[in-house]
Parts: structure tokens; C-alpha cells; sequence
């Protein structure tokens, strides 16, 4: 292999231009293919701007014309030569370079490749953990490069962003006390303070208040965060996010500063305007309305409750419901023209989310058509065609369950349906505010009342006399932004009332002692004038993942593990070695 020693390199592969014709050049890159025409041999030359196409010919060069013989894919060449048009006829107009082609004098062959695993242009040919062993590979597909150069361009933005608003970044402890946030620590033994351990952070959540207490102000951070859990598209051990906490603030001011982000982001990175302000829906409305906390608003389909007009129905089914205090609620699309068969699936499909079934009715000319219609009154048939606005044409779906069962499985199935009907546009962004939130939830394994987001959670003023009381009724200073159906980021007014913080603990079940020993560190700075303060974090893979259309977050981070917490390049996690352990005093 040849050294570079004394070769500068003057252009990208995806530079050059008609204007650079005669030009003498240096170029450097990877042989993305070659072609042996017997008296020329063309050579895609490659590197992250992109291809220009050099040619080896024996008139101009007959040294580099047979050392380019031995040029495979993927080779490492560096080559000195002159810029050409191309011949006409021949150009490529998918190229940049297309109209180019650069006469190739001296040709150094700086690295080979051994056969690829799997095709790096054309079609994906490799499984997933394949393409994550070799992922360096595949890193070199323009597409998967395209979406780095994206996440980059995105994290720019948003660094700007803030600095011009006032923020302050600063990176806080990847080494730092075990404290219960929801799921489990990743924890790191100590060989110093030997049986004693870290844990990584699952976020910067008592730091970024304790840099309010300080008196940064506005603080924000383009983090790492750990988290052991099960993982799923959109999840990973390890991740990002975009960490911001503001003084002397409420839930607006927040939610106002992330909604010009958003806004600004969008329009120079998409070229899309985000129509603002953003709608904003309470958490009791998203869950009526669509079925979930985390609503997709692209297409309709919203959940409407069709009790009242079916009280008179002679259906045994809707009044045993009712008799027992339970709810038909219903949706409605354009009739697909679904068969029996598929309508048999779709009840099917629903009793995976919980619910007994579906029943169904086609709007038509003289009334439904249905195996209820005889059931409905003509009268209330109009009636539930009015509450879900159904017209000719159109295809009524209800569940007859307990509240809560029919909603939820009727938020599910709108969003399988909206999947399999093709309503999923990549191409439309629909964002939405949900507030307030439930500050507490009931844990029905333990026994027990849990925050709905974190402990450090303020209720709304005027539900904190509820605390004692009536628990489960106080909402929360809390809010989600939510974008096609995907929490991408979540904030709230923190406590910075020790008293307040307390009862909170207290009501959750952390006695003082135990709350000493979590958070003494954080409880301590909280007697030292703590402003009022809020925040926010946003989930950057996921956001990225949007954004550049991928359905998973591991198509966006570099390095990405399995779904298993396998990363498949390094063979992490694995086994150390006994002397290591020993260190540790185990």
C-alpha cells in the first residue's frame, strides 16, 4: 500500500463542475465501482460529498491505466488528474459531478478491502444485526449518511438556538448517585470505595434544578442518558436529549420556547411551516377523544361516546353494558368495502387490546346496513350519524365495554387502521400540546400511589389542598409535546418548596429517612432560596428519527444496540476479566 506523503487533497467528489473544467486536481476516496472497458477503465470514485467518475486511460497515463487493473469496490485510491468535460450523451444528471469527469495521471493505491458482508450500494441485502456488526460499513451508504449529516445539522440548530435565547450549556456528572426515576440505574462499581457503586444518569433532572438554585437561570444541554429497561423501535439503553430548565417561569414560558424552536428547526432543515401556536389538549381530552396520551392527529377517526342515543336499544348487549355503567363509544371512517371476513378481524384485533369485540355499521341511502340496525331505532340511527358527523358511504365501529376498555381499544384500532388504510403521511408533521396531566397514579402491583411523571412534579395551585385527601384528582403542572402520534418530549413546573416536596414524598410513600438517603443532597439545596422553576427535555433520536421518516431510533444513533442491549460491533456486553473484578473487591 502507497502512502499520501506529499499529495494534498484539493476537492471533494462532489464539488466539481463544468467551471472546473481544465482544472488540475487531487482527489481521494473509496472505488464505489469500476468499470473495465478493455481500453478505458472508469472508476466511481467516492467520499461523504459524494461520486465523481475518473477514467483511466493508457493515452494519457499507462502507468495508472494498469496499476488501476487491480482496483476493487471499496478500495482506497488517491488520484492527480486533469477535469474533462464529459463526452455528450454521456453525462449523468443525478450527479453533481455528472457533466465532469476528471482524466486520472497518477493513481496511488493507499488500501484494498476485503470482500464486503453485504452490498453497501443498491438494495439492502444484510440483516439488521449484520449491517450493525459491519455498521461502519453500511455508514458509507450515501442514504445512511445523509441522515448523520441531518442529526448534525439538527443538533447545530438547536445549539444556536439557545445561545441566542440566553442559555447556558453545561454538562453535568455521567457518574452520579443512584436515585429512583422510573426505571433502573445502570450502575458502576467504584474501586476506590470498594462495595459502593455510581450510577449513569437516566437523566439531568436534580442537576438542572439544582443549577436553577444556583442561579444559571436558563441552563440547557444536548445530553447523554442511561436507562436500563426493556427496549423496543424507540427506545435505547443509551440516548439523547435536548435538556433545558428556566427561573422564574411558568408552563407557557416553557412551552413557548421549545414551540419557536420547533418552528425555526422545521423551517430550516424541512423547509416545513409548523403552523403555531401549537394545539394544546388536556390529558382527560386526548384520552376521550383519541384514545391515548400520545395522540396521532394526522387523519380523523376521533372516539365519540354514542351511549345516549342507544339507552333505548333493544341490543341485549348495549344494555348490559350500560346496566353496568359501562359506555359504547365509537368511530368512523370511509368504507374500505371490508368484507365480513375483515370485519370478523378487525373484532378479533380489538380483544388483543382488552376490549370483548367490535360491532359495525355501513351508512347507505335508507339507514345502516348491520348486524344491529333492527336493534336501533331509525330516529337514534340519525342521532349516532350526527355525533360522529357519518355520512353515505361511511363505516361506523363500536365498542361496548367499560369506559376506559373502549377507549383505549378504540385508540389503538384507529391507529392499526390509519397503518393498514395508508393515513400515515412521513411527509406531514402534526404537533400537540397534552397538559394536565394526573400528578399521581394508582400502582395496582404495589399497592400504592406513584407520580405519573417524576416526584419532583408541582400539582396546580389550586388542587395542592386536594394533596390529602383526594390525591388522584390534583393535576399536575405538567405537559407533553407530541408529535404524529409519538411523545417526543416532556417537561413540568418543578417543587421548589421543601414543605410541598415533602408532603409529595410522604403521600408516595418515601418516609423521611428514605428520602434523606435518595435525595438529601438535592432536599438540602432546596432550603437555600430555590427560585420557582421548569423545564423540559426532548427526545433528540426520536425527533431525528421523524424528521429524516426512519421508523426506528436506532436508524439514527451511530452506534445503536439491539433490541436485546447487544451491540453487535463491539460484542458489549461482555465478560471482564477476573483481575478486573478484583479491583473491585469482588
Amino acid at each position: 500500500m502507497e502512502s499520501i506523503k506529499g499529495w494534498k487533497r484539493t476537492h471533494t467528489c462532489g464539488e466539481l463542475n463544468l467551471d472546473s473544467v481544465g482544472k488540475d486536481v487531487t482527489l481521494m476516496g473509496w472505488v464505489h465501482s469500476r468499470r473495465d472497458l478493455g481500453k478505458l477503465i472508469f472508476v466511481d470514485l467516492r467520499d461523504r460529498e459524494g461520486i465523481t467518475q475518473v477514467v483511466f486511460d493508457p493515452q494519457v497515463s499507462q502507468s495508472a491505466y494498469e496499476k488501476a487493473k487491480q482496483l476493487k469496490d471499496e478500495y482506497v485510491i488517491a488520484i492527480k488528474g486533469k477535469v474533462d468535460r464529459r463526452v455528450k450523451g454521456q453525462e449523468n444528471p443525478k450527479l453533481v459531478t455528472g457533466e465532469i469527469e476528471v482524466k486520472v495521471e497518477s493513481l496511488k493505491i493507499l488500501n484494498s478491502s476485503d470482500i464486503l458482508p453485504f452490498q453497501i450500494h443498491g438494495a439492502v441485502d444484510g440483516s439488521e444485526t449484520l449491517r450493525l456488526k459491519y455498521r461502519y460499513l453500511e455508514m458509507r451508504r450515501h442514504e445512511v449518511m445523509e441522515v448523520f449529516r441531518l442529526r448534525h445539522k439538527i443538533a447545530s440548530f438547536i445549539r444556536n438556538y439557545f445561545d441566542k435565547k440566553g442559555f447556558i450549556e453545561v454538562e453535568t456528572p455521567f457518574l452520579t448517585k443512584s436515585t429512583p426515576e422510573g426505571a433502573r440505574d445502570y450502575l458502576v462499581p467504584s474501586r476506590v470505595h470498594k462495595g459502593k457503586f455510581y450510577a449513569l444518569p437516566q437523566s439531568p433532572q436534580l442537576f438542572k434544578q439544582i443549577l436553577m438554585i444556583a442561579g444559571f437561570d436558563r441552563y440547557y444541554q444536548i445530553v447523554r442518558c442511561f436507562r436500563d429497561e426493556d427496549l423496543r423501535a424507540d427506545r435505547q439503553p443509551e440516548f439523547t436529549q435536548v435538556d433545558v430548565e428556566m427561573s422564574f417561569v411558568d408552563e407557557e414560558d416553557v412551552m413557548g420556547v421549545f414551540e419557536e424552536m420547533i418552528k425555526r428547526l422545521f423551517k430550516k432543515v424541512l423547509d416545513y411551516e409548523v403552523k403555531t401556536p401549537i394545539p394544546r389538549l388536556s390529558y382527560e381530552d386526548a384520552i376521550e377523544r383519541f384514545g391515548s396520551d400520545k395522540p396521532d392527529l394526522r387523519f380523523g377517526m376521533e372516539i365519540h361516546d354514542i351511549t345516549e342515543p342507544l339507552k333505548e336499544s333493544e341490543f341485549k348487549i348495549f344494555l348490559n353494558v350500560i346496566s353496568a355503567g359501562g359506555r359504547i363509544k365509537a368511530i368512523k371512517l370511509k368504507d374500505q368495502g371490508f368484507s365480513r371476513k375483515e370485519l370478523d378481524g378487525i373484532s378479533e384485533e380489538v380483544k388483543n387490546y382488552g376490549a370483548s369485540g367490535i360491532l359495525w355499521a355501513r351508512v347507505i341511502k335508507d339507514g345502516w346496513q348491520s348486524p344491529v340496525k333492527k336493534y336501533v331505532q331509525d330516529e337514534k340511527k340519525k342521532e349516532i350519524n350526527q355525533i360522529l358527523d357519518a355520512k353515505e358511504g361511511d363505516l361506523i365501529l363500536m365498542i361496548a365495554d367499560k369506559n376506559d376498555v373502549a377507549t383505549k381499544a378504540l385508540g389503538m384500532l384507529r391507529c392499526s387502521l390509519a397503518r393498514r388504510l395508508g393515513l400515515l403521511e412521513k411527509e406531514k408533521f402534526d404537533f400537540v400540546w397534552i397538559k394536565n396531566f394526573p400528578l399521581l397514579q394508582y400502582n395496582e402491583e404495589e399497592h400504592r400511589l406513584e407520580p405519573m411523571h417524576h416526584p419532583f412534579t408541582s400539582p396546580l395551585d389550586e388542587d395542592i389542598e386536594l394533596l390529602e385527601k383526594e390525591p388522584l384528582k390534583v393535576k399536575a403542572k405538567a405537559y407533553d409535546l407530541v408529535l404524529n402520534g409519538q411523545e417526543i418530549g416532556g417537561g413540568s413546573i418543578r417543587i421548589h418548596n421543601l414543605e410541598l416536596q415533602n408532603k409529595i414524598f410522604k403521600i408516595i410513600g418515601i418516609s423521611e429517612q428514605e428520602a434523606q438517603k435518595k435525595f438529601g443532597f438535592f432536599l438540602e439545596a432546596l432550603r437555600y432560596g430555590a427560585p420557582p422553576h421548569g423545564g423540559m427535555a426532548l427526545g433528540f433520536d426520536r425527533l431525528v428519527a421523524i424528521m429524516t421518516g426512519k421508523e426506528s431510533i436506532r436508524e439514527v444513533i451511530p452506534f445503536p444496540k439491539t433490541t436485546s442491549a447487544i451491540c453487535p460491533l463491539t460484542g458489549a456486553p461482555s465478560e471482564v476479566d477476573e483481575e478486573q473484578l478484583r479491583n473491585f473487591g469482588k
